[in-house]
């Protein structure tokens, strides 16, 4: 009973931590720091999150990403974004509120393709292949949701690479996310080996719009 006991403990232990380290290895020569390091491409998929925090904060996290898509179009490295979230009533609208910053930031609407069904990293990066016609772009997140972004769309032969947005230096939130990351990447691992889909997908809407 002992053995079994300790042989499950060693498996639940080690099962999360491998996935984990997979994800980071295997994504890490794809991720950048740096506008001026990362190539262009024509679009970038920016990968949504509320704009406040349940205390009514500006999310950091948020802010930073909306900051990276912006610095991407004055550096020259994508023309074109994507802002692929949750939309999941009238008041919580994460595309809707994407699109907005990053017209204030300077971008032109007509730039901007607002992916309402992005409920999950996973799928953002699939409606971006089924839905947007795209393979070849940059994806914009912190660099721990940057790796699972990049896993997840190479194993589904995506040509991607991936800007790192400021991560949030406070440790209260980088214990949280890095917590919550082990569970996603475990799923992340599962939803690659048993070949999941994204829920919606719909009529293609190729974008950029062929002119």
């Amino acid at each position: 009973m002992f053995y079994w006991g300790l042989l499950l403990l060693s498996l639940a232990l080690l099962v999360p931590a491998g996935c984990y380290f997979w994800i980071s290895w295997s994504s890490r020569a794809y991720l950048y720091d740096s506008v001026q390091e990362i190539p262009a491409r024509q679009v970038a998929l920016v990968l949504g999150t509320a704009k406040y925090t349940t205390d009514g904060r500006v999310n950091l996290y948020y802010r930073a990403r909306i900051d990276a898509a912006a610095a991407l179009y004055r550096g020259g490295k994508a023309q074109f974004f994507i802002v692929s979230g949750d939309n999941r009533s009238l008041s919580y609208n994460e595309p809707a509120q994407m699109r907005a910053d990053l017209i204030a930031a300077g971008i032109p609407a007509d730039h901007i393709q607002p992916d309402y069904a992005g409920l999950r990293t996973l799928d953002s990066v699939l409606r971006a292949d089924k839905v947007f016609r795209l393979q070849d772009y940059i994806i914009v997140s912190q660099a721990f949701h940057n790796a699972r972004a990049v896993f997840l769309a190479r194993h589904h032969g995506q040509a991607v690479v991936a800007l790192n947005a400021a991560d949030p230096m406070l440790f209260k939130y980088r214990l949280k996310t890095q917590v919550r990351e082990v569970g996603a990447r475990l799923r992340a691992v599962w939803d690659v080996l048993s070949g999941k889909e994204a829920r919606h997908y719909g009529e293609p809407i190729p974008f950029p719009p062929e002119s």
